[in-house]
């Protein structure tokens, strides 16, 4: 879908396709191991086969985003989402054994749980990391037997007509399709009646999908982002602390869900903390500006947005410490790369502590007791992730206990996210649901608890059948009571 349409031209061609791929859902029948496990070793083939491509399309969406940051973040992870999830995939579809209730279980009642697909899934993704965010979800849905209908994000046209074509030639358009295209086909991709629908991106746009699937009784998945605090604890090694925030930071231009937004410092240690986080990008990236490896701005609106956070709190005159050398601070708009910036203790109000940065700005907020520090994250909208550093147990425990975050990485940057074992997504603002591993297969599956009668007819033998007796009164009595 290249060509303007107009909204009712988009919403017909969509229905279109879900239908043909509907149709082709329930002609299957019983989705086998081999058909799940044979789709899956497509994907794997398409991205191993067309690797040198997709990295030339995904750079040329940026306009600047070295094929090393592509191939460890947008194929390596995909390919390993698909082996987790095909390695895996017999386990999960056996029957879930459960216990039929009292007498019932020993008078040969069987109780368990069928996961089958549930049909048609939708996947809306997004351009930070345009690739991944397509194959991650689709493991799941796959391997739960679904279908799908993918809608890339606008902002990566190269890679969304990379992926159209590709997709087109490894699969048949009634197993996965890919639709392009701006907001109007989000929009009506969003209202079309489903079997799921996950989203991944801004909170405002999420908001939208789940009332456009709310109207049809869509299940939804909405993985959404927010500003994801860091705590260092004294008894952290500030260096080491310093080395992997500042990595993590820095990883795709900051363009991340789960990029760390503010961090807590002790303020004995600030001083020590700043000088690491320039040794460190001074050892990484020697140079910013010119460098392929230091990940642009997606375009010239987010560079804008990204610098305005800078810019605004330069005006307040706060402390402002940009990890680069001298003169690469900024590039010109049209080439929209940002160097790293610190901002040092940033008012609240001010717009780089309100919005979620998404880009390479790290607030740092000096403390000396815990207290308030768990005070001002749990005051805010739960963040998509928290990170913790230090050695102190029992602190660990209560950041654990106190704080409520849809993951979290101890010692170390967005970890949790590349566990495959582990369940990723948010909760409240940051997000509804989640995927991953066993938790996808779940979560793209329908949950069928089945019942199997044993040899005794139980209602005739504990008289609960009309009519009602001294034999119901006995049986009554015996189960209602404290």
């Amino acid at each position: 879908m290249n060509a303007p349409y107009n909204d009712q031209g988009v919403a017909a061609e969509l229905q279109l396709i879900l239908d043909n791929q509907r149709q082709a859902f329930r002609a299957e029948g019983h989705v086998e191991l081999a058909t799940r496990i044979d789709r899956l070793d497509r994907c794997i083939a398409l991205l191993v086969d067309n690797k040198q491509a997709i990295c030339d399309a995904v750079d040329k969406d940026f306009q600047g985003r070295s094929p090393y940051v592509t191939q460890m973040m947008d194929i390596m992870n995909s390919i390993g989402s698909l082996k987790f999830v095909k390695k895996n995939l017999k386990k999960w579809m056996k029957p879930e054994k459960r216990s039929p209730f009292m007498p019932m279980n020993f008078l040969g009642a069987k109780a368990y749980v069928k996961y089958q697909p549930k049909g048609v899934v939708g996947i809306m993704t997004p351009w930070n990391v345009p690739v991944n965010m397509i194959f991650s979800p689709l493991a799941d849905v796959l391997g739960a037997g679904n279908r799908a209908m993918i809608k890339p994000s606008e902002f990566t046209p190269h890679t969304a007509e990379l992926m159209r074509k590709l997709f087109a030639q490894y699969f048949e358009e009634t197993e996965i399709s890919i639709v392009t295209g701006g907001p109007e086909v989000g929009a009506a991709f969003s209202a079309l009646k489903l079997d799921h629908v996950i989203f991944t991106g801004a909170t405002s746009i999420g908001r939208l999908v789940g009332k456009a699937a709310a109207d049809n009784m869509v299940p939804v998945t909405l993985e959404l982002g927010g500003k994801s605090p860091v705590i260092i604890s004294p008894s952290a090694d500030i260096n080491k602390a310093a080395e992997t925030i500042i990595t993590g930071k820095s990883m795709n231009g900051g363009q991340l869900c789960v990029s760390p937004d503010y961090c807590f410092v002790p303020q004995s240690k600030l001083e020590t903390f700043i000088k690491r986080c320039r040794d460190v990008i001074a050892e990484q990236f020697p140079r910013i500006q010119g460098n392929p490896d230091f990940v642009a701005c997606i375009n010239e609106r987010h560079y804008e947005r990204v610098k305005g956070y800078i810019d605004e709190a330069a005006e307040r005159g706060m402390r402002i410490v940009p990890l680069c050398p001298p003169g690469e601070e900024m590039s010109a708009p049209a080439e929209h790369k940002l160097a790293l910036h610190l901002i040092v203790n940033p008012d609240n109000d001010l717009a780089c502590m309100q919005d979620e940065i998404f880009g390479a700005v790290l607030n740092i907020k000096t403390y000396d007791d815990l207290d308030p520090v768990l005070e001002f994250i749990n005051d805010r909208e739960r963040p998509l992730a928290l990170y913790y550093f230090g050695e102190d147990e029992t602190e660990q425990a209560r950041v654990l206990n106190e704080t409520i975050s849809g993951g979290v990485s101890i010692n170390q940057i967005a970890m949790h996210v590349a566990c495959d074992d582990l369940p990723f997504g948010g909760i409240g603002h940051s997000g509804t649901g989640n995927y991953r591993g066993f938790d996808g297969f779940r979560t793209f599956s329908h949950a069928r608890g089945v019942y199997r009668e044993g040899w005794v007819n139980m209602a005739k033998l504990a008289g609960t059948l009309p009519p009602y007796g001294q034999k119901l009164d006995k049986m009554l009595d015996s189960q209602i009571k404290k």
